[in-house]
This record gives C-alpha cells, sequence and structure tokens, in this order.
C-alpha cells in the first residue's frame, strides 16, 4: 500500500512522532520500501525551501536544511534535483568595496588576525558601501559580531560623512552592550578613524583595530556579509526612495539574515542560533585569546 493511502492529513512530522522513530529513519525506510515517493518528498522540499528563501540558497544551503528536517541526501544529489527544476541561486553582479583611507588620523595596530574567538561581544568588525537608490547614492554602514557574524548595528544615510558608521557603531553598543575590552576592526577609511568615532569606541572601553595597507581580507566577515545582502536583497528590487530601502534593508537583515538564514561558516545555522548554542555550552563570560607569532 502506498504510503499516500495511509497518511492521511499527517504531517512526516507528526507521524514520526505517533510512531516514536526518528524522521532520519522514516526517510531511510521511505528510500528502501517506496523510492519513487521518497524522491517526490525530497524534490517537493527543496522547491519549498527555494521559494521560501527566493532562491537565494544554493544546493550546499538547501542541503544542510533538508538534512535538519531528517532526510537522508547528499549535495550532489540536491544539486541535481535544483539543475532539473531551475532552481540554482540567483547571482547577480559583482560586489566591489570602496575605502579612502587618504586622511591625516591615526590608523591602528590589527589585532583581529591574532584573535581566537570564544564568544560573542569579543571582536566587533566594521565596514560601510554606497547603495543606488533611483537617482541617488546612499551610504549604509554596519556592525558584525565577528563571532557569530550577526549584524548588531547598521544605518543608512544620504552623506557619506561620519556619522554614518558613528550611528550603526552606536545601535550596535545600545543593543548589545558590551563590557570593557571589545575589540573593533575596520578598514583604514577615514569614517572609522574620525575623532567622532574613536571617540565613541574610547567612552565604551573598547580597542581599535585596522586592516593592513592592501589587505582587505582582513575584514572578510563584514564584506562577505555586504556581499550577501547586496545579491540577494539590493540586487533584486528597485527601492522608491531611501526609506522603501529601510524597510526592505530591516526585513533582511534582522527577520532573515540573523534569524534564518544557515551560514556556512557556522556549521549551517543561522547567527542567533549559533550565538544562543554559545550561551548554552560556554556561558556568556567566555574569554578570548591571542595567537602568538602572527603577522600583524
Amino acid at each position: 500500500m502506498m504510503l499516500s493511502s495511509l497518511q492521511g492529513k499527517l504531517s512526516v512530522e507528526r507521524m514520526c512522532t505517533l510512531a516514536q522513530v526518528s524522521r532520519a529513519g522514516f526517510y531511510r525506510w521511505l528510500k528502501t520500501k517506496e523510492p519513487a515517493a521518497e524522491e517526490t518528498a525530497v524534490r517537493s522540499a527543496i522547491q519549498e525551501i527555494a521559494v521560501q528563501h527566493r532562491r537565494w540558497y544554493g544546493y550546499r544551503r538547501i542541503t544542510a536544511q533538508l538534512r535538519q528536517r531528517g532526510m537522508v541526501v547528499n549535495r550532489k544529489r540536491v544539486l541535481r534535483m535544483m539543475q532539473e527544476d531551475n532552481l540554482l541561486a540567483i547571482r547577480i553582479r559583482k560586489f566591489v568595496p570602496t575605502t579612502d583611507s587618504r586622511h591625516s588620523f591615526e590608523v591602528y595596530l590589527n589585532l583581529a588576525k591574532r584573535m581566537e574567538l570564544t564568544a560573542p561581544n569579543q571582536l566587533w568588525v566594521a565596514d560601510l558601501t554606497y547603495i543606488r537608490v533611483q537617482q541617488e547614492f546612499v551610504y549604509l554602514a554596519v556592525v558584525l559580531d565577528a563571532f557569530s557574524r550577526r549584524v548588531i548595528g547598521w544605518a543608512l544615510n544620504r552623506s557619506l560623512r561620519s556619522t554614518v558608521a558613528v550611528d550603526a557603531l552606536q545601535q550596535a553598543i545600545e543593543q548589545r552592550k558590551p563590557l570593557p575590552g571589545l575589540v573593533h576592526h575596520s578598514d583604514r577609511g577615514v569614517q572609522y578613524a574620525s575623532e567622532d568615532y574613536i571617540n565613541v569606541l574610547r567612552k565604551h572601553g573598547a580597542t581599535c583595530s585596522m586592516s593592513r595597507v592592501g589587505n582587505p581580507y582582513d575584514n572578510a566577515r563584514c564584506e562577505s556579509f555586504l556581499k550577501t545582502l547586496k545579491q540577494e536583497e539590493i540586487y533584486c528590487r528597485e527601492y522608491r526612495d531611501m526609506e522603501d530601502l529601510r524597510v526592505h534593508s530591516s526585513a533582511f537583515i534582522e527577520e532573515y539574515y540573523n534569524r534564518r538564514r544557515l551560514h556556512s561558516a557556522l556549521g549551517y545555522v543561522s547567527p542567533a542560533a549559533f550565538e544562543h548554542a554559545s550561551e548554552q555550552s560556554t556561558g556568556p563570560a567566555a574569554r578570548m585569546s591571542f595567537v602568538s607569532h602572527q603577522e600583524i
């Protein structure tokens, strides 16, 4: 007898609960007994996840999410199905970061390269970029927690002066309330070297760290997020004005990226889930350490 005739309106999760079996065990049994039904179930789940994430997810993230649902699949199989159903992730345009480091402000030693992170609020990374809205450019500044890749502060402004970076930093401080000893890392751009920005860091006991000249990869975590934001949100829409951009950026950052989007560097969990798991296992008072004998 086919599974569908027995299942009725029960979900797979409910069926497994009632039968006291794991979902992974159920899908292994289904693949053996009813391979066509299992193939349909996997394909349906792939389509559901792809649509839910607006085709932002590639086959690796979809594979991870399928496994979290208990499905026994490998990446090659998921890739094949996505190719057959034309569901491969959309990737548009090349991301080009920009930095103006031609200023007379003090620059600081790169501490980020030596740090081994064990908890949130040990190292923050910051960066900014431009976004075109209709006939004007606006600027977005972000602050990430380097441990979890979670966006903890962001701000939009029509001006590239230091205020947009300061606004993002102030939001991060208000949300996280970090203890003295936090290291803040950025490039050597004038917005981050300005007196206004440095004074906010010093007021809260933070130590400043900056990328080396000609090595933008020192700030790769933040640049990776900006690339994701542009590819998965900014380039997929046409915004009426800056307020329209603000609304959609907030939804992407706060609701999707931080809480739902699986991050490959975090073992395919969201930044929020990664932080929660870290607090459960180590507690919020975990200490960071520094690696010796590395070039900074």
